[in-house]
């Protein structure tokens, strides 16, 4: 297979994967965002074994066949890869809000429900959120989504105003803005601290508070 075919492949897989993200523009953006992945896919496959504290560089290394200073080199540190894990959950996370948005036109309190359904349901099936959650002595997860929560923030809020605004939704960027950082940071609450109802009863809950305030919004 040529280098061109390849190249086109692996740009296709990653616009799947992340969504939003740009899609890359030559072989070689494609082959880093292919490598990038495919040591994010490692690390998940390593955290349906074990706990988080258990997992390496060098095991997600060895997971992907590539060397240890490979994966240093993409991501800088342990805390890096966690960061970068984590900022892939947080496209999948709101991909599922706008695929909700948009399965459920000119519905909002439906789309909404539906949106935190899928959130949550996303979030119970993740290996990293199950480690994070586990009991682990895991304080590097938490401080990524405590005192170091600010990109995971950032991002949440930019892809959830890409959605309300470019959406049926429709909303005008000033006014998506702020209920986009609510909904962050309401979110990335409770990933932290899971809900003691269950999910969809929070679903529900979080659809009639922000409802009415995208309704208000939207004018």
């Amino acid at each position: 297979m040529s280098l061109p075919v390849l190249a086109r492949a692996a740009t296709t897989r990653a616009a799947a994967i992340l969504g939003t993200v740009s899609a890359p523009t030559s072989y070689a953006q494609a082959s880093k965002l292919l490598l990038r992945n495919s040591l994010l896919d490692a690390v998940r496959e390593l955290l349906s074994e074990r706990d988080w504290s258990k997992v390496t560089m060098a095991d997600v290394a060895r997971q992907t066949g590539v060397s240890r200073q490979t994966v240093y080199n993409e991501f800088g540190s342990r805390h890096g890869l966690a960061q970068a894990y984590a900022l892939r959950l947080v496209e999948q996370f709101t991909g599922q809000i706008g695929s909700a948005i948009s399965a459920n036109v000119d519905d909002l309190d439906r789309a909404l429900v539906d949106g935190f359904d899928r959130f949550f349901a996303s979030a119970a099936a993740d290996p990293m959120i199950a480690s994070l959650l586990s009991g682990e002595a895991n304080s590097d997860l938490h401080r990524l989504i405590t005192t170091d929560a600010a990109p995971l923030i950032t991002a949440a809020k930019a892809r959830l105003c890409d959605i309300v605004v470019g959406s049926w939704i429709g909303l005008p960027p000033d006014k998506a803005e702020p209920i986009a950082g609510a909904v962050a940071r309401m979110a990335l609450s409770y990933v932290a601290m899971p809900p003691e109802v269950p999910a969809p009863q929070v679903a529900a809950n979080l659809a009639a508070l922000f409802a009415p305030a995208i309704r208000e919004a939207a004018g």
